[in-house]
């Protein structure tokens, strides 16, 4: 889902869009359903070129007038329909008082703020923080950039929220696209969490893995990649003009879906070829770990404890 800086009732139909550009710019596009008994704020945690600064690592784009972004995008997709079930719980806090002292941005149904370091949180809206300690839990993101968005409604499905970055993933042939899943939706850092997550991208080599798909049969998860294919470039089943440049007209749209209760951490899409096999499989989201060279996020460590714990978790599950 997201971080969000207070508890939440439920979020749910999460999706998210991204494409990194040749000259190191990110394009990330967000959009879910969600439910909050008070004024909130969405925070998404983005690893940016350093230093960081407030007008030069950050443009938001607002897509008040694309409201179906994604239901453009699942139109490449005929045959296989997402399926949203699944929803996170929050618990109750008091409110506080808001203080704005960052500069902010209104972005159609968002005023939204660019808060370059952690250190920076204190220029924040004090409602819109997330509290130390929880970073303290996740300290990879302790070199990280973050977009903020303060929701302007308690309920519903706001048009998606979009933005670019500088990231600092953009290698000389061997690229990263980043998507923020971790979940923070009521203070603490949960090491697994229900997913109901989308993720679409668009690049280059992902279209020349997958060649003339060739596979009998649509849609499936094509072996190269672990994603399944668009049927037709973007140009096809999108609005290319509404989408203010953020999709590429001529390139094929690649789709991966999340369900059910996961591993809390960020996705990672390595665009070098020689990483595809190693991100497809039974869960190729998790690809980000085993990815060593692009992923000092968790490093092998995190990989061989996590199957530690499968383990022992299937065991658990033997014995009842």
């Amino acid at each position: 889902m997201c971080i969000f800086s207070q508890p939440v009732v439920s979020v749910s139909d999460t999706n998210i869009f991204a494409r990194l550009l040749p000259e190191g710019w990110q394009y990330l596009v967000y959009q879910m359903r969600f439910e909050t008994r008070e004024k909130n704020a969405m925070v998404l945690p983005l690893p940016v070129q350093l230093p960081a600064t407030d007008d030069e690592t950050l443009e938001f784009i607002s897509l008040k007038q694309h409201e179906s972004f994604f239901e453009d995008l699942n139109k490449g997709f005929p045959l296989a329909l997402p399926n949203r079930s699944f929803l996170s719980q929050g618990i109750d806090s008091k409110v506080t008082e808001m203080k704005p002292t960052l500069e902010v941005h209104d972005v159609g149904d968002f005023i939204a703020s660019f808060v370059p370091s952690i250190g920076d949180f204190d220029r924040l809206d004090e409602q819109f923080r997330i509290p130390q300690e929880s970073w303290d839990k996740i300290p990879r993101y302790s070199d990280f950039g973050f977009a903020v968005f303060q929701l302007k409604s308690l309920q519903g499905q706001p048009h998606p929220m979009a933005f670019k970055f500088r990231s600092r993933l953009d290698q000389p042939d061997n690229g990263s696209v980043f998507f923020p899943t971790v979940h923070i939706h009521d203070g603490q850092v949960h090491r697994r969490e229900k997913f109901d997550h989308t993720l679409f991208l668009q690049d280059p080599a992902f279209d020349n893995a997958c060649g003339g798909y060739k596979q009998r049969g649509y849609p499936v998860t094509d072996p190269a990649t672990g994603y399944v294919r668009s049927k037709w470039p973007a140009k096809e089943f999108c609005d290319i003009d509404a989408s203010c440049g953020i999709v590429d007209p001529d390139a094929l749209v690649h789709r991966l879906e999340m369900r059910g209760r996961l591993d809390n951490v960020d996705v990672l899409a390595s665009l070098h070829p020689s990483d595809f096999k190693k991100q497809s499989g039974l869960l190729p989201w998790l690809g980000l770990p085993i990815t060593v060279g692009v992923a000092g996020f968790f490093g092998l460590k995190w990989f061989f404890d996590r199957r530690d714990r499968v383990a022992e978790e299937s065991a658990e599950e033997s014995s009842r």
